[in-house]
């Protein structure tokens, strides 16, 4: 089924043209219309352009009638761009048809979209990384990603890792809570830890009550992936949800300094202190196995045994 894909540029820029190249290509020969944004190469410092050419792409997205506007890449960048973008015509789009996809930096957009309009938007991959390596595609992504084209998504599981417990209500012991339980017509929120952090105190992060929360990051120490977390708990925002769910942190490094403390040991000090659901595992964030989420959609969460599933197509 042919789609028609909009590569845009809102964060960083492009360095590895080669492999944007590469990637739009491998689109093409899967049989898409593929139309490159005139500013998707784009330089200027760090970003993709400046403001106003970044702010001018996002809206030729939401122009272009697309079935799917796809972000060439993360990076940083949207986060100057918040206040100036005309979320109702990005809205408009959503309603047309055009699905937003992208991790990452895009986490600031979605938020925003979220918070300003309602509006429904997909976490997943980027292009330059996800489709424009020397070998293929990651078969798991490439199928949630042909399914959203298809529109035959219905939602995504995975095998809950062995040494994380799931988390029980404080005021009963682990040792004796129930590991089957299912959370039913939950906004599915989230994304990049980093930048949900950054957006606390501002207009663009969504008030979710009784959410599902999931994240991700990547190149951040287990220390700094508590210290967000304890902002978002400070703030209120992780006592509100039905349950928190941890995607992938990777590509950093634990020190001597450490002596223990890792990511599992922040896993536990999360359980500890909210009554929501605390998962992990969640093959989504910068690894090449990512599924694909609808932000801002109401899912329902279930699990049994070791088998969590995030469900959404019977949703309609």
């Amino acid at each position: 089924m042919t789609q028609h894909i909009y590569i845009y540029s809102p964060s960083s820029a492009v360095r590895d043209k080669a492999k944007f190249r590469r990637a739009v290509k491998r689109l093409e020969a899967m049989g898409h219309e593929v139309e490159v944004d005139e500013a998707a190469l784009a330089s200027h410092q760090r970003f993709a352009g400046d403001d106003a050419t970044r702010l001018a792409a996002i809206h030729r997205a939401a122009a272009s009638g697309a079935d799917v506007a796809l972000i060439s890449r993360g990076g940083y960048g949207l986060s100057r761009l918040l206040p100036q973008i005309r979320y109702k015509a990005l809205a408009k789009a959503i309603d047309k048809g055009t699905r937003f996809v992208g991790l990452s930096d895009f986490t600031a957009l979605q938020m925003a979209l979220l918070a300003t309009t309602g509006s429904v938007t997909w976490a997943g991959p980027a292009l330059a990384e996800d489709f424009g390596g020397e070998e293929a595609p990651d078969e798991i992504m490439q199928a949630c990603f042909d399914d959203l084209l298809c529109g035959q998504g219905e939602g995504s599981g995975w095998r809950l890792p062995k040494a994380t417990p799931l988390a029980a209500p404080v005021t009963t012991a682990l040792s004796t809570a129930r590991t089957d339980f299912q959370i039913n017509q939950a906004t599915l929120w989230g994304g990049n830890l980093a930048m949900l952090a950054s957006l606390v105190g501002t207009p663009y992060l969504p008030q979710i009550k009784g959410g599902i929360l999931f994240i991700e990051d990547i190149s951040e120490h287990p220390y700094r992936v508590e210290r967000m977390l304890t902002q978002l708990l400070h703030a209120g925002i992780l006592g509100q949800q039905k349950a928190v769910v941890f995607g992938q942190f990777t590509n950093y490094k634990l020190s001597s300094h450490d002596r223990g403390f890792k990511l599992d040991s922040v896993v536990t000090w999360l359980q500890s202190q909210i009554k929501a659901r605390v998962l992990t595992g969640l093959p989504f964030g910068h690894v090449a196995t990512k599924v694909l989420l609808p932000v801002g959609e109401k899912v329902t969460l279930a699990v049994e045994g070791r088998d969590a599933f995030l469900l959404w197509g019977h949703e309609h």
